[in-house]
Formats: structure tokens, C-alpha cells, sequence
């Protein structure tokens, strides 16, 4: 799932995401990886469409993000490509997203991997989950704007 172009500080995005909840907020936050792991987003091999956030002893950490290993990089180190991943968040930023997943049920998930100067940075979704009608909306609206660029498109030739 890597949206890679060139001079792009993009790494990954999650494109289901947008499609399956109610984006409130977002956040970002820093991600602690190892080197083998760097490397890997270098050349783009990455999933994060099932990943969401867990929090564990006042910590933040990213689950079901799958990072492929590369076989030249990483011979020496037993890799695990669906580790949970160290988020990195102020104490305040902790406490208020735990406070809204726990109290408002809301869902911590992850929409973006980028680059920031040389880190790796992860944009979370603060999301609340659609209904089908409201998917069927999403559709609907999307379809209309490439039905109306079409439009727009057609009449300016003439």
C-alpha cells in the first residue's frame, strides 16, 4: 500500500480509513523503529490499512502495522514484521486520546506514515465509526465529483 512518488515525503497511507469512520481529529506522533525497519520504509514496504493504536501502561503503541523485511539488511536480526511499534507522544497527549477512547468511544487510528527532515512520523485519526448508509453517502458524493470534473472537463473543450 505505498503511495511513493518521487521528491513525496509520503511513506504510506491509509486510504480504508477514511472510507470506514468519521476522521474528528489528528495527531501526530513519532515512531521508534529500528534500522532494519527504516530501511524497509525507504523502499516503500509497508501496510498500515489494518493498524490502530492500543495503549498499554500509560504508553501508546501502533498495532497491525506490517513492515516487510528486507533479506540484504536485516540477515543478522530476527525480524518481526507485525511488531507492536513505541509510539512517541507528549503525557498530555496520551492522557486526553486514552480519555476519548475509553469515556467517548471513539477508535485511534493510524492514516499516514511520512517523513519529517530524516524521522518517521505517523498521522493518527481520532475516528468514530460510519454507518452502510453513511458509506453509501461517501460513494455517492465521490461519485459525483468525477462525474461533475467530467462535465467540466467537456464543456471546456467546446
Amino acid at each position: 500500500m505505498a503511495n511513493k512518488k518521487p521528491g513525496s515525503a509520503s511513506i504510506a497511507q491509509n486510504k480504508r480509513a477514511r472510507f470506514e469512520y468519521f476522521i474528528e481529529e489528528t495527531v501526530e506522533a513519532g515512531l521508534s523503529l529500528q534500522g532494519w525497519e527504516v530501511k524497509s520504509l525507504r523502499q516503500g514496504k509497508v501496510n498500515i490499512a489494518d493498524s490502530y493504536v492500543t495503549f498499554k501502561n500509560g504508553e501508546a503503541y501502533l498495532f497491525g502495522a506490517t513492515i516487510q523485511p528486507l533479506n540484504q539488511a536485516s540477515s543478522h536480526v530476527l525480524n518481526d514484521p507485525t511488531r507492536t511499534r513505541k509510539l512517541l507522544l507528549h503525557r498530555k497527549e496520551i492522557d486526553n486520546l486514552f480519555g476519548k477512547v475509553n469515556r467517548a468511544g471513539y477508535t485511534l487510528v493510524c492514516l499516514e506514515l511520512y517523513w519529517q527532515r530524516s524521522y518517521v512520523k505517523a498521522k493518527l485519526g481520532l475516528a468514530r465509526g460510519k454507518k452502510l448508509h453513511d458509506k453509501r453517502e461517501t460513494v455517492k458524493d465521490r461519485e459525483w465529483q468525477i462525474q461533475k470534473q467530467r462535465i467540466m472537463k467537456n464543456t471546456n473543450l467546446r
